[in-house]
């Protein structure tokens, strides 16, 4: 199974819903608490290329991007191939 990593801040909602899309799928995963100002936030930031948002998520050091890019990789049908699933 791939390296799965999150990085997420508390009260967010869109962070709440990749958690929970990830859940969803059975995987296994890491999160990180990025709060904003935080050292693991600027970490989430440059490991992205450029992210400025969380959720930041991460697969085998791959960024596939906050929320809106994993929702959209699940209407597409991506998103099991890209965690490792198909």
């Amino acid at each position: 199974m791939p390296t799965i990593e999150i990085y997420t801040q508390p009260g967010c909602p869109y962070c709440v819903r990749a958690v929970q899309l990830l859940s969803s799928k059975g995987v296994e995963f890491k999160e990180i608490n990025a709060p904003r100002g935080s050292a693991e936030r600027e970490q989430a930031y440059e490991r992205s290329g450029g992210g400025t948002t969380v959720p930041q998520t991460f697969v085998d050091g791959k960024c596939l991007g906050g929320c809106d890019n994993l929702m959209a990789l699940e209407r597409q049908g991506k998103l099991n191939a890209a965690l490792g699933l198909a």
